[in-house]
């Protein structure tokens, strides 16, 4: 099967400083892999690269078995990429609902008029066959929960209607049981066949989700698992540099 999003050969310098060397990785429609490594392993560099926020100096780029050019994040876009960042870039004065169609509201016949009730309708359908639990898609998002705002931001993420979801330590700083809300949905856009690309510190996070586990070490390949919790101390090994492997 060939790879939803692969990426060879990936080298980015900032000055003196290069943040990335030689970096592989793929993911496959309907997989979860998760990158992982220590500050300054080179994952946000990755990703900024994956989503043309910040292209790489050098790297060959396929996307459903076609080489692409990433540039900008327009082209990311274009090509069903989708980023959440961990900042979720949410308006907290607004409700879920505006927060949903920011920038993409639906206009009534092409009119000025935004269409409050088609977008209404299409927000309720989407969080619902996410199982997105809210108060109500008119709640003040900054009335909800951590674990509720992330989905709240992934769900944004889906009205593009992505094949590849890229995900920025998604659960950072949320508790348990949100936790486990916004893990729960990610296993949901893997069931619904799409590629999903997840950053986190938290191994036991990776483990739960991950199919493959991708590990960075200064800016290079360290070593490639599954998601097998067995691996956990080979995981930990190619992280701090103890072992470098590749292992499927």
């Amino acid at each position: 099967m060939t790879p939803l999003l692969t990426v060879t050969g990936a080298s980015k310098r900032y000055g003196a400083v290069e943040a990335l060397r030689d970096v592989d990785i793929t993911v496959d429609a309907g997989e979860v892999v998760a990158l992982a490594g220590d500050n300054g392993a080179g994952k946000s560099t990755l990703i900024k690269a994956i989503s043309g926020v910040a292209p790489a100096d050098e790297a060959t780029i396929a996307f459903e078995g076609r080489e692409v050019h990433i540039r900008s994040p327009h082209d990311a876009s274009d090509l069903g990429i989708a980023v959440v960042y961990q900042d979720l870039a949410l308006c907290d004065n607004l409700d879920v609902v505006a927060n949903l169609y920011l920038g993409t509201e639906a206009r009534e016949g092409g009119l000025r008029f935004m269409d409050e009730i088609a977008m209404e309708g299409k927000a309720s359908e989407l969080l619902h066959s996410l199982s997105v639990r809210l108060p109500s898609v008119r709640a003040e998002v900054g009335t909800l929960s951590g674990g509720q705002r992330q989905s709240v931001a992934i769900s944004r993420a889906l009205l593009g209607e992505p094949k590849l979801v890229v995900l920025d330590e998604p659960t950072a700083a949320l508790g348990v049981s949100q936790t486990a809300q916004v893990l729960e949905l990610v296993k949901r856009l893997r069931s619904r066949g799409l590629g999903v690309l997840i950053v986190s510190h938290n191994l036991a996070d990776v483990f739960e989700v991950a199919d493959r586990i991708v590990v960075l070490r200064l800016g290079r390949n360290a070593g490639e698992f599954p998601g097998d919790p067995a691996r956990h101390a080979d995981v930990v090994g190619a992280i701090t540099g103890a072992t470098v492997a590749v292992a499927g």
